[in-house]
């Protein structure tokens, strides 16, 4: 597969993660707790870690939950997590951030919104505050703008000028350009109150998948800033992950974005680590970065009206992201692992042989049994009612005879 050049951005070191070209893209994600609760927040965070999250951003909105974030950062240690907590700051958090040191302190790096600052107003007095405490906490700062709370004063005068234009563009076109605009002369504003080029990230987020790639396509033309990518609401359940990877694929693919977030609208009492496996799934999707092992599997059609190698399929992904957090800690490369579950033999030998493992299940009314592929040759027969636990001895075993060789650090 041929490697995609990445856009040249300065890299920014964020707690220990560095995100930036000379870097690997970075997953992100965001806490749905109420950041003064500590231990639901902790659990949270510690859940998304777990899942591949590698920086974890928090609301801090009010007193109580700028009181909690040091308490938050010592809980993830005491359990053994140093993933970077990112606090998430609008309206108010020049004042939190004077009034709260041991936080500015203990946050790995600040999200500005400048529409929800002092930016466009009377003086950007507050936002300049923000960055102060940024610079003397040594932090880098996310300055992120959004199209749901863009600068009033900054668009109104660009739609002005646009009217007045012997040619104006459509208004969408007119609110895009202030989005970048906006970012860069904030970013411009940040270094004129001290903050280094190596510590500014910028972000234009939309909710439109088109809108996604034109600004960000537009943003990484005009400057060498590091790049956060994502929608802004992307949506729930398929409709979410499909904009979502229909928005990020063509700008990673060309290079642009430095670090991402799935902003997945979770189910009622939903897993909120869902936006982190589907951030890697389009990253490992693309050939960009690999998590954890990747199942190939069939749809199944007439050939294969028994549920069987459905059921198969579903069990050795969950088994898969069970033992991937332990995995991880002692088999260098495992990510890298290909499986095959397939229903019938029109295709099943030929993709399990072109997987590291693959196992080709009888259709309905085949021979009930299912030859399983090492490395592209066959390797046994599996039959009866145990080929589950069977496969999945296969399974540890290849792990542990290719990948236990070289040891990672826990």
């Amino acid at each position: 597969m041929p490697e995609i050049q990445r856009r040249r951005a300065v890299t920014v070191n964020i707690g220990g993660v560095r995100v930036g070209s000379e870097a690997p893209v970075v997953v992100q994600s965001m806490t749905n707790t109420d950041t003064a609760d500590v231990e639901s927040t902790v659990q949270q965070v510690a859940a998304l870690a777990r899942a591949g999250s590698e920086m974890v951003r928090v609301t801090v909105n009010n007193d109580d939950a700028a009181k909690a974030v040091p308490y938050i950062v010592e809980g993830l240690a005491n359990k053994g997590w140093t993933t970077p907590i990112i606090g998430d700051f609008h309206y108010n958090g020049h004042l939190l951030l004077a009034k709260y040191p041991e936080t500015a302190k203990a946050l790995a790096k600040y999200r500005i919104n400048p529409g929800n600052v002092s930016i466009g107003r009377k003086d950007d007095d507050n936002f300049r505050t923000m960055v102060e405490v940024a610079v003397k906490h040594q932090k880098p700062v996310r300055i992120g703008v959004n199209w749901g709370s863009l600068d009033q004063a900054l668009l109104t005068k660009m739609m002005d000028e646009n009217s007045k234009a012997a040619d104006p563009r459509p208004a969408r076109d007119v609110m895009m350009e202030a989005m970048v605009v906006s970012a860069l002369d904030n970013a411009v504003a940040a270094e004129r109150y001290g903050l280094r080029r190596d510590q500014i990230v910028l972000s234009a987020k939309v909710s439109g998948v088109r809108d996604l790639i034109d600004v960000y396509t537009e943003l990484a033309r005009r400057c060498d800033h590091a790049l956060h990518l994502g929608l802004t609401e992307a949506g729930m359940g398929m409709k979410g992950i499909v904009a979502s990877a229909a928005g990020l694929a063509p700008l990673l693919l060309s290079g642009i974005g430095d670090t991402i977030r799935v902003s997945l609208t979770p189910t009622p009492g939903g897993d909120r680590s869902e936006e982190v496996r589907c951030g890697q799934q389009i990253l490992q999707s693309l050939g960009i970065r690999s998590f954890m092992p990747q199942v190939t599997s069939c749809p199944g059609c007439g050939r294969t009206t028994s549920t069987y190698f459905q059921e198969l399929a579903e069990r050795i992904q969950g088994y898969l992201v069970e033992q991937m957090p332990e995995w991880k800690k002692h088999y260098a490369g495992v990510e890298e692992l290909k499986l095959a579950v397939m229903g019938c033999i029109v295709n099943g030998p030929g993709e399990s042989k072109h997987a590291n493992i693959g196992i080709s299940l009888p259709g309905t009314f085949e021979e009930p049994k299912a030859p399983v592929y090492v490395d592209g040759k066959l390797y046994t027969t599996l039959k009866g009612d145990r080929i589950v636990e069977e496969f999945q001895e296969i399974l540890n075993e290849y792990v542990e005879k290719r990948y236990g060789r070289v040891l990672v650090e826990a």
